[in-house]
């Protein structure tokens, strides 16, 4: 299934079909990991449906719901390291959460809480990227940065088919080539970005074989196949602590809308996403688990349960937080302040504006 650097025709990785069935080799994984995996999923899925409705209630701000995509986001961050870096786009809130983030730090972020966009849940991953495909860029840097340190770390940026469309993508396609930097591009192909389809976002068969170009190795996925992505993304972050930068393309599907503030029923069909429900990532796994003995639909119910529970207690936590204040935002600009913005900060009115 793997291609070389320079080679442009991409085979499809896939472990489970869409019933839950093998339908090749099975990734070393115990039970045990196999029901994390599941759990993780059952928990971003949960906070996703959470936050959507809360959003409507006026509780939080906009809003960009990740349904559908569980599988990609789960799959691929199970299999890093902890030294490893996300570098997330607006919605990678399942990759997140695996990699160490709060669901209470997710939820202080949609507030417009400070707390909600800084590095205090101690977790390898950089601040929510809203300009689209500038996380490529800061990937690079961090893993140029590992590599001259000599650590031993894996920068990963999550971009969406539409980002690849951007100048960043492909400049950091280019460093990580010409650099042989231990990054590994992930790229959710979730065939729209808003109102425009996969279908005229690129010629290209494949958005894995656009790597080719810069010299890196790409590879496909069915990113609704949550042990796909996770053995995928093993050999993937082997060959980037190598030196060998990799692209690799999860198609998935997003079910909901781009952002709360978005109506697909303006731009695709029912009947596409009826298609694509059948091959939900979760559904997927649950009858892959229930087929090996170690899950049943009692146990099922009684996760989504527990999942609500941590939800709901993630977000009374949130809501107890005290707002931010204007004069805050200059404390999480830089490590250490400088003069000016010192003397900023002390220029603030009782209103919070500059005197």
């Amino acid at each position: 299934m793997w291609g070389e650097p320079n080679e442009t025709v991409v085979n499809r990785v896939q472990v489970l079909n869409e019933a839950g069935k093998l339908v090749s080799t099975y990734p070393e994984i115990h039970d045990e990991e196999l029901l994390g995996l599941y759990k993780w999923m059952v928990q971003a899925r949960t906070f996703d449906q959470r936050a959507l409705k809360l959003q409507r209630q006026g509780r939080i701000g906009t809003y960009a719901p990740m349904i559908g995509q569980e599988a990609a986001q789960v799959g691929s961050a199970y299999a890093l390291k902890e030294q490893d870096w996300i570098y997330p786009s607006y919605r990678e809130v399942g990759a997140s959460l695996v990699h160490g983030v709060s669901m209470e730090n997710f939820f202080l972020y949609t507030m417009g809480n400070l707390l909600g966009g800084t590095s205090a849940q101690n977790a390898n991953v950089f601040p929510v990227q809203i300009i689209i495909g500038a996380q490529c860029l800061h990937a690079v840097g961090g893993a140029w940065a590992a590599k001259l340190q000599h650590e031993n770390s894996v920068s990963v940026a999550y971009i969406g088919d539409g980002g690849t469309s951007q100048g960043d993508f492909h400049e950091a396609l280019n460093f990580a080539g010409v650099y042989k930097l231990p990054v590994v591009f992930f790229v959710q192909n979730n065939q729209w970005a808003i109102s425009v389809p996969r279908s005229k976002q690129t010629a290209s068969n494949t958005i894995a074989q656009k790597a080719a170009a810069y010299g890196i190795t790409g590879v496909q996925v069915d990113g609704n196949d949550v042990l796909a992505v996770y053995s995928t993304m093993q050999e993937a972050l082997k060959r980037a602590r190598e030196g060998k930068p990799v692209l690799v393309e999860a198609v998935t599907y997003r079910q909901g809308p781009h952002t709360t503030a978005d109506d697909p029923t303006k731009y695709r069909e029912n009947t596409e996403v009826e298609a694509w429900l059948e091959k939900d990532p979760l559904k997927r796994m649950k009858a892959f688990m229930i087929d090996r003995n170690i899950w049943d639909e009692e146990l099922d119910q009684r996760e989504f349960e527990i999942a609500n529970e941590n939800v709901s207690k993630a977000f009374k936590r949130a809501e107890n937080t005290p707002s931010s204040k204007t004069e805050e935002v200059f404390d999480f600009v830089f490590e250490q302040k400088p003069k000016h913005l010192k003397e900023q900060q002390s220029s603030l009115g009782t209103e919070g504006v500059l005197k």
